[in-house]
């Protein structure tokens, strides 16, 4: 943890602020619902959809998110708390009431793994925040092979999904950390931090490290890559450094409101001393400096923010170079085959145990089941597919986590087992201008939770009626059952006569049916949610193809706009309800926008504001 007075005042301020009415959280981008097979989880988590008035006081439900997302940035103090949680509350039900995205299930992570590997079990933030360092083989091997699905970027400030953040994990470090994805803060750069009376000042002192190209960590590192973090271009998590709800860092706008080249609030005091000032108190700070882009790198490495010219270009640190002070070193990435990184001898704590990791990049799930009977994984998730809930037999442990063992594989093998509930959500979604609100209430009228859950997915989640997590509900745990009381499309049930009449009303039937695609990644369960969506959609006026992309590709076409209706999902990095809600504020959900000027899900949802 921080030194003592940032301890202190960080729990104060957790105990009063927005994101501490609950325990635990972290995450990221997405993933894909169930393992990819890496036991890592996986994913992005990005979204889409769109949205109509919502009637009462006259002003659609789009204006309605936009509204609360204006309040919350303009309100960031502990004292504004219950605004922004009354605002929060809004954003979902303006996102529940246009039916831009539906949310499907609270995943339960689940990780699976032989008596050979000594591994710590994994927390509530996702097992892709766990460094291998402390890990450990038995069997006379001195790689540990795992499963990963497509990788997008190696470059911290780029990458925004669990695949690409398994790999910069272990060669890239922050300041702090969640050792494991257990929801306890720890210090990983940093020796101490001392916070400022007024909360917006905070003085860093680092550790003494080394980088795996040989340079020395400096403060002016941090700087630098937070600089980069805030102006490149290829940047996509500008706002976590810049934005209100976020770190919030004090900075300067041009006047077309671009950050200022060098006027972000760091001051560099000493090589190991830096200072931090934010623009407005921010309560997670700390928590928020754990996301992977705050990373440092060596001053001027890459070439892409004003002054330095770069060791590399940024296209090769994307795919091809990578310089951290973490314990693995980047060894290779061939896109859509593998990955590895190797010990670092020279880590600035004790050198990890294995020689290196290996990660087999599959997302078939035939095909990963294959891979793991055959007994080429050590550590791996099952997809749903082949999963059987009976074959588990674990006790919950001391921090609530399902731990014991899964047996028989198809190969005849028992092997640890570990289930998690985790702080994410998956769900699908829609693009505003191209699916009408009737037909995306209609979807959501025949969707049976409850059966989604049993039968599709084998028992593996939580059915899910928000996009925020009952653990992290801004009002409490009264506050979101009332919310889920409020669900006005039949819960839990298949009603397709609810479905037909909203349909009818917007001119769409049987003989003249709105025509979509539900496009998701390739992963067998969301594919049979798929088909039992179509099959009994089939007659009500909605006529559902299918179709199936590669993780990276469907990140692309959301993007560029082109996913009418698709599946995904989002892991919290941290324990703060904003930092899921960010992505539905109407403006940021415009795909021509996005990436580079707009990081929402791909829901174009201003659209129907026009």
């Amino acid at each position: 943890m921080p030194n003592k007075s940032g301890v202190s005042r960080r729990s104060f301020l957790k105990a009063t602020s927005a994101g501490a009415a609950t325990a635990a959280v972290a995450g990221c981008f997405g993933g894909d619902g169930d393992d990819d097979g890496n036991g890592d989880d996986d994913g992005n988590g990005e979204g889409n959809g769109n949205g109509n008035g919502n009637g009462e006081d006259e002003i659609s439900n789009v204006q309605k998110a936009q509204d609360a997302w204006d309040r919350i940035v303009a309100n960031p103090g502990p004292e504004d708390e219950d605004l922004r949680n009354q605002a929060y509350v809004e954003m979902e039900e303006a996102v529940r009431d246009d039916m831009i995205l539906m949310p499907l299930y609270h995943n339960l992570n689940e990780r699976f793994w032989y008596d050979h590997v000594d591994v710590e079990r994994t927390g509530a933030l996702g097992g892709h925040r766990q460094q291998h360092n402390d890990t450990s083989l038995d069997d006379g091997s001195t790689e540990l092979n795992l499963i990963n699905s497509t990788v997008s970027s190696l470059d911290p400030i780029q990458s925004t999904d669990t695949a690409s953040a398994v790999i910069i994990n272990q060669v890239y470090e922050n300041l702090v950390d969640y050792p494991d994805g257990v929801a306890e803060l720890e210090n990983q750069l940093l020796e101490e931090v001392d916070i400022s009376d007024d909360l917006l000042t905070y003085t860093f002192t680092i550790k003494e490290a080394t980088y795996h190209g040989g340079e020395e960590l400096t403060a002016d590192d941090f700087k630098y890559a937070w600089r980069r973090l805030a102006e490149s271009e290829h940047s996509q998590r500008a706002n976590f450094i810049l934005g209100s709800g976020f770190l919030g860092i004090d900075h300067e706008t041009d006047e077309e409101g671009n950050v200022v080249p060098d006027s972000i609030g760091v001051e560099v005091i000493d090589d190991r001393t830096f200072e931090m000032t934010l623009a407005e108190v921010e309560a997670a700070a700390l928590d928020i400096l754990t996301y992977d882009s705050f990373g440092p790198v060596p001053e001027g490495f890459v070439d892409d923010i004003e002054g330095y010219d770069g060791e590399v270009t940024q296209e090769e640190f994307a795919t091809e170079v990578m310089n951290g002070t973490g314990p693995f070193e980047f060894d290779v990435w061939d896109p859509g085959t593998e990955a590895r990184v190797t010990r670092f001898d020279d880590y600035h704590d004790d050198p990890a145990n294995l020689e290196s990791i290996h990660w087999q990049i599959l997302e078939d799930d035939d095909a990963i089941w294959t891979y793991i009977n055959e007994r080429n994984a050590d550590i791996f998730g099952i997809p749903t597919s082949q999963y059987e809930q009976d074959n588990i037999d674990a006790e919950p442990d001391d921090l609530n986590r399902d731990f014991g063992t899964y047996g028989p594989l198809e190969n005849g093998d028992t092997v640890n087992y570990l289930g998690v509930a985790e702080l994410s959500t998956f769900y699908v979604a829609f693009n505003a201008s191209q699916t009408p609100k009737p037909v995306r209430q209609a979807v959501a009228y025949v969707t049976d939770h409850e059966e989604l859950i049993n039968l599709i997915f084998q028992g593996r989640g939580e059915s899910a009626f928000s996009f925020t997590p009952p653990g992290i509900w801004p009002t409490g745990a009264e506050g979101y059952q009332e919310f889920v009381d409020d669900w006005p499309y039949s819960p839990n049930e298949t009603d397709l006569a609810s479905a037909q009449e909203v349909l009818a009303d917007a001119g769409y039937t049987e003989d003249d049916p709105f025509e979509m695609t539900l496009t998701t990644y390739a992963d067998e369960t969301f594919q049979q949610f798929g088909r039992n969506t179509r099959d009994k959609l089939d007659g009500t006026g909605i006529d559902l193809s299918l179709e199936e992309a590669e993780f990276s590709t469907l990140i692309s076409r959301g993007e560029d706009g082109d996913l009418a209706f698709y599946s995904l999902g989002w892991i919290w990095s941290w324990a703060d309800p904003a930092y899921g809600l960010f992505g539905f504020e109407p403006a940021n959900t415009n795909t021509d926008l996005i990436p580079e000027e707009a990081d929402g899900y791909y829901l174009d949802w201003e659209a129907e504001e026009e």
